[in-house]
């Protein structure tokens, strides 16, 4: 006997033009009920002795879920349960499930895969992908963002943020903050063949990797391993939470900026994420890695510091150019300095001696300023303080102001003054 909210389910699908046979295909129903159905219409099925069925509680938001798939066909059901429960949904998640599983484009056979488990502390998985965002901010440009995401094998827990590159000293940030997020670090991590990572095989096939990388590894004394080639789903665990996350969290969703775009991906890791269920452990994440963590390796006495080092030529105006953005020097700064890259600190050094550090700037085409640099003088120097200031950082906006305002601010400056 077919129920009203399958009935509904099985008109609305047919009002959509979906043949008889792809309807039952979906509902795994017999192609005889489905056409039994269609033609008897919205009047409920008897059940024993009852004459009226119970009214479904999707069916107020069968167009509401329809239209959010329509606009986005990835929106996971976990994610669109949550939403109409907002609405105030008290149906069962099985129901939505159900019901999106049959609206949703139809997919193909999918291989079997073998799964395989690691012990508690012993892999973590790690990876870029890449996602396409508009910032409120900025509208008039999409622009390209990189997830980093570290899943841990046995729990799952999942460690993510958003950056704007994928090259080695953000790969080396991303990883730091990972590790104190976990607050310990796995035996083995498992890449992707990424440049960063690998840079290839020597003449018996043996993997090389990054320099920066094992330097990274071996003061947090984990071993990297990367995957076979053309063999992606060795490292499922992390290839399907970027689907998840793009499904779960990033669809559907608006950001100011690439901060407001982290700041609400943490809450969502907090919140849902590691919170849930998980559907191949049956585990709350949570609760997973509470029992997983005390196996991971604690972490090193200090944080990792090793340094890339290059020459840089100073502009005429004082500053130095890395990885796309500026970064201040002192007035008197020879022509030509040396720059050490940290994971999360620019260092530039004049004759040897350290003349300026700076924290790495995310983006392209910043400016950090310490107001220091432009005293003129040691006592000036002393009272301005070592204070910086960040000028043309992604969604920031600047109203327009009158010329004087600027010039006014430029006078304090160059007195030692704050505007």
């Amino acid at each position: 006997m077919v129920r009203l909210g399958e009935l509904m389910m099985i008109l609305e699908l047919h009002r959509q033009g979906v043949s008889i046979t792809a309807i039952a295909r979906r509902t795994g129903r017999d192609p005889k009920t489905v056409r039994k159905y269609i033609e008897r219409g919205i009047e409920a099925p008897a059940y024993g002795p009852r004459t009226v069925g119970r009214p479904s509680k999707l069916a107020p938001y069968l167009t509401f879920l329809r239209e959010r798939i329509t606009a986005f066909p990835e929106l996971s059901a976990a994610r669109m349960t949550r939403e109409i429960r907002e609405l105030g949904y008290v149906g069962a998640y099985t129901a939505v499930k159900r019901y999106l599983a049959a609206i949703r484009p139809e997919d193909g056979p999918k291989p079997y895969e073998v799964r395989f488990e690691t012990p508690a502390g012993v892999q973590a998985q790690v990876d870029f992908a890449r996602f396409a965002v508009d910032f409120a901010d900025d509208p008039s440009t999409t622009r390209i963002v990189w997830l980093f995401s570290l899943v841990l094998g046995h729990s799952r827990f999942l460690f993510a943020r958003y950056v704007l590159h994928q090259d080695l000293q953000t790969l080396l940030r991303c990883h730091m903050q990972a590790f104190e997020a976990l607050g310990g670090v796995p035996i083995e991590i498992l890449y992707d063949r990424m440049k960063t990572a690998v840079t290839g095989e020597d003449g018996d096939g043996h993997i090389i990797y990054n320099r920066s990388l094992l330097a990274l590894a071996r003061h947090y004394r984990f071993q990297p391993r990367a995957c076979r080639p053309y063999r992606a789903k060795t490292k499922g665990k992390v290839e399907r939470p970027f689907r998840y996350i793009r499904e779960d969290f990033f669809l559907g969703r608006a950001f100011r900026n690439l901060e407001d775009l982290n700041v609400q991906l943490a809450d969502w890791l907090d919140t849902v994420a590691n919170i849930r269920v998980h559907g191949t452990t049956q585990r709350v994440v949570a609760e997973a890695f509470a029992a997983e963590q005390p196996e991971l390796q604690a972490l090193p006495d200090h944080r990792f510091d090793a340094v890339l080092k290059l020459e840089r030529r100073v502009s005429h105006d004082g500053f130095v150019a890395i990885g796309g953005n500026y970064y201040s020097v002192p007035d008197r700064t020879r022509r030509v300095v040396e720059v050490q890259q940290l994971p999360d600190l620019i260092r530039i050094l004049d004759l040897g001696n350290v003349v300026a550090e700076h924290p790495v700037l995310e983006g392209r085409k910043q400016y950090r300023i310490d107001r220091s640099h432009r005293t003129g003088g040691a006592a000036k120097r002393r009272a301005a303080g070592s204070s910086g200031v960040t000028v043309g950082r992604i969604g920031d906006y600047v109203p327009p102001r009158s010329l004087a305002i600027y010039q006014a601010i430029g006078a304090q400056l160059a007195t030692g003054g704050r505007p």
